[in-house]
């Protein structure tokens, strides 16, 4: 995979005068009143929105929310999305509900600059997914005079909105500024990485991750292993794991990854000690013991102590830091000190000076919840399109943007 040094991204060009279809992702948490509970993605765009806005050029903006059966449905129209962006822009928003009424086309045709028109959910459209070309894209395309995708969380499907749109604008195709922002910090860690590098890699499963260590073995000096997924490594070590998670079909991937990494002189940190409870829940009784020899009937929900501590020195002797999953049941407050102490120690370096990433939802969710995410480097937005960038795969948003 190319270094993204030449993307042509929205500050490239004035936009004065066009209509411009910008692919932003609103997929956003909703209550059960449908009120935004988390406008954490909408507040991500406005960059791009407002640069575009000042330029004198109108916009068409193109999002998808949940995923819908196919045709509209009331729990997934972009509704609620409309009052936040009204209140975060200070300017009123044109919603239309249908995508190709002769309403829809006549109110995109009469813009003016300075206006913003916000399409309803391209999901309620079976072409979407199916991410081929056709009369829907070209009618979509006809909207505008040229074409953004600032959806890095959507950048890792070949659906229509992000893979084929982009194609019938040529010359006029742009990054915008939360898509380019998340590549460039993205290849930092990928390719620019100081020493000390390490990962932290947490989570329930190895399948979920097998991908992410595989790629990271030839680039990080440490690696750290938290969560659920730490038993499956533990049990290949020959460790005693009594009810704790286990994935006994990737025993084998996990022990060819430990020798992988000793063979390139990773070093490898998993648990040394655990809390471990009777059942899962934040009622169970608990106690810690060490991670290799747990009794049958208790289950590890959460790294120790020790474990803290070590992992807490090593990320503050790194100079990049990478973070991926939560290290315990963080959800349940008797089990998450290992997160916390995961997520202070890698504020406290990057106070001092390292580079550190943070990506995926829960690892995004323990930071926020602690308050630390204005002293992370960078805290990714999209938690399956970065893990599949750190895998090593393009993603189709980002090669239709590159594509001549």
């Amino acid at each position: 995979m190319a270094n993204h040094t030449n993307m042509r991204t929205v500050q490239d060009t004035n936009f004065k005068g066009k209509k411009v279809l910008i692919r932003v992702d609103f997929n956003v948490p909703l209550n059960h009143n449908r009120q935004v509970t988390d406008d954490t993605r909408i507040r991500e765009s406005l960059l791009t929105i407002k640069k575009i806005l000042n330029d004198g050029a109108s916009v068409i903006l193109i999002s998808h929310l949940g995923r819908p059966k196919g045709g509209f449905e009331n729990d997934y129209s972009l509704t609620p999305i409309v009052p936040v962006l009204t209140k975060l822009l200070g300017r009123n928003i044109i919603f239309t509900r249908d995508l190709f009424g002769k309403k829809t086309i006549e109110v995109c045709q009469n813009l003016k600059p300075g206006d913003i028109v916000l399409l309803e959910n391209i999901r309620f459209y079976p072409e979407e997914e199916a991410g081929k070309d056709g009369e829907f894209a070209k009618q979509l395309a006809s909207l505008g005079d040229a074409y953004v995708n600032d959806a890095f969380a959507t950048s890792h499907r070949a659906h229509m909105s992000v893979s084929v749109l982009p194609k019938y604008f040529p010359k006029e195709k742009y990054f915008g500024l939360l898509l380019a922002n998340e590549l460039v910090n993205l290849d930092k860690i990928l390719f620019e990485a100081q020493a000390p590098f390490t990962a932290i890699i947490g989570g329930a499963k190895v399948s979920n991750k097998i991908g992410i260590i595989k790629n990271l073995i030839s680039k990080v000096d440490n690696m750290i292993i938290g969560g659920g997924m730490a038993f499956t490594f533990i049990k290949a070590l020959g460790g005693k794991i009594g009810n704790s998670l286990i994935e006994e079909d990737w025993i084998i991937a996990a022990k060819e990854m430990v020798q992988e990494m000793m063979l390139k002189g990773v070093n490898l940190y998993l648990p040394t000690d655990v809390v471990v409870a009777d059942n899962f829940s934040n009622e169970a009784n608990f106690t810690t013991c060490s991670a290799d020899n747990i009794d049958d009937k208790w289950m590890g929900l959460d790294i120790g102590k020790k474990t803290c501590r070590r992992y807490a020195e090593i990320i503050n002797n790194s100079n990049t830091i990478l973070w991926n999953g939560p290290m315990g049941v963080f959800e349940l407050p008797h089990f998450q000190q290992g997160t916390k102490a995961i997520a202070i120690a890698v504020a406290g370096a990057t106070i001092s000076g390292s580079f550190s990433l943070v990506g995926g939802g829960d690892s995004v969710a323990a930071i926020n919840t602690y308050n630390l995410a204005d002293q992370i480097s960078y805290v990714s937005t999209g938690g399956g399109a970065m893990l599949e960038y750190i895998e090593g795969s393009e993603l189709p948003g980002v090669k239709a943007i590159f594509d001549k």
